[in-house]
């Protein structure tokens, strides 16, 4: 197949997801062709399948803001009528799915030619900017003008169905992660450059968004040093992270704490994390949660939005309701205090993941591309 992913090339998860997903796909024998402003941070490498098309934005005094959105629909077209494309899979419905709409409309008048797309949501396109008035109407449009809708959570489709009417069904296909990539042996010489006196190790990773509530982060954190030697990691960047760095000036642990910014290769930080903290407000999935997991890292999270789908209380983690800081902090204690259950946790954790693993998950978007391929 020759199949467009149109995406974010960013850290989030929408973007990670669909990049990973090319990815599976082109080691499988399809043509894939990303669409998007700049190279997505996991592309990396090559592989002679996969193919990058930049959508460039030009700029003009008249425009405030430039229409990306009609940049990215004439790409489309182009992308689609260079390279026979079979069809579009679009990542986060704003302002993707309304670009592949009208990118099929024109591809339909001008060239007699039906391009089918598929959206998938998944997150703050639906949770948070798609119910915003301004953008509602479209949104709501784009999902239902989309030949397939997927989630990547059962609480995603809810959450949609809660916030809009959609005409056609939603299909769940989960977020997935690579298991092999996860299983790294740990660098002796990294964790004692992190950790010289042996302290154990958690790390949080996010776009540092106030929904993310890194305070909270560093709060955990500071009940588990009072009691645990202890290292924190930060990993990502983004506009909490200024209030996070005062707050660990207040903790009294700033030399406990690093602010590593964005990093790519998330398996050799993993390799040597003993606890994942991810205290969210809301978390459609938790795709970094489960990335933790594939490297056998229990996690400590708030019970919200898709988590629950992954973590199994009491098993892979633990988790608390949102803003419970006391009762997460005080399980992730319990939790590094206690070898044999941490051994446990870690193996159920890797188990857990692999019940989504690409191997698992990829047919299942291979199976729907399939229903639209004449």
């Amino acid at each position: 197949m020759r199949i467009g992913i149109v995406c974010y090339p960013t850290f989030g998860g929408s973007g990670v997801l669909a990049t990973e997903l090319g990815k599976a796909l082109a080691d499988k024998g399809h043509f894939v062709h990303f669409i998007t402003y700049r190279e997505p941070v996991r592309l990396g490498g090559f592989n002679a399948n996969i193919f990058y098309h930049e959508v460039r934005v030009p700029t003009y005094p008249l425009f405030d803001y430039p229409p990306y959105e009609s940049a990215l629909a004439s790409t489309l077209v182009d992308v689609t009528l260079n390279n026979n494309l079979d069809l579009l899979h679009v990542h986060y419905a704003i302002p993707h799915a309304s670009s592949a709409f009208m990118a099929q409309k024109i591809l339909q008048k001008t060239q007699n030619r039906y391009i089918p797309f598929i959206t998938t949501l998944h997150g703050t396109d639906i949770t948070l900017v798609g119910r915003d008035k301004t953008y509602e109407p479209v949104v709501s449009f784009s999902i239902n003008e989309s030949d397939a809708i997927t989630a990547v959570s059962d609480n995603l489709k809810e959450e949609t169905l809660r916030s809009f009417k959609i005409d056609k069904p939603i299909e769940v296909i989960h977020n997935f992660v690579d298991v092999r990539r996860f299983q790294r042996k740990p660098i002796d010489a990294f964790r004692q450059v992190i950790a010289p006196n042996s302290e154990k190790i958690l790390l949080h990773a996010s776009n540092f968004r106030k929904i993310k509530r890194v305070e909270d982060v560093v709060r955990i954190f500071a009940e588990v040093r009072a009691q645990v030697p202890a290292k924190l990691l930060m990993v990502g960047d983004g506009p909490e992270r200024h209030m996070a760095e005062t707050m660990c000036r207040e903790t009294g642990y700033c030399d406990d704490i690093r602010f590593l910014g964005k990093q790519e290769q998330m398996e050799d930080i993993l390799a040597i994390t003993d606890l994942f903290v991810l205290p969210s407000e809301y978390e459609s999935f938790g795709l970094s949660a489960l990335e933790a997991m594939a490297a056998g890292v229990p996690v400590i999270s708030t019970d919200v939005g898709g988590l629950p789908e992954i973590i199994i209380e009491g098993q892979t983690g633990f988790m608390g309701r949102v803003g419970d800081v006391g009762t997460m902090g005080r399980r992730a204690t319990e939790l590094l205090k206690d070898p044999d259950m941490y051994e446990k946790f870690s193996k159920n954790a890797l188990a857990q993941a692999k019940k989504f693993d690409l191997h698992n998950i990829v047919p299942q978007y291979e199976a729907l591309y399939e229903q639209f391929i004449l």
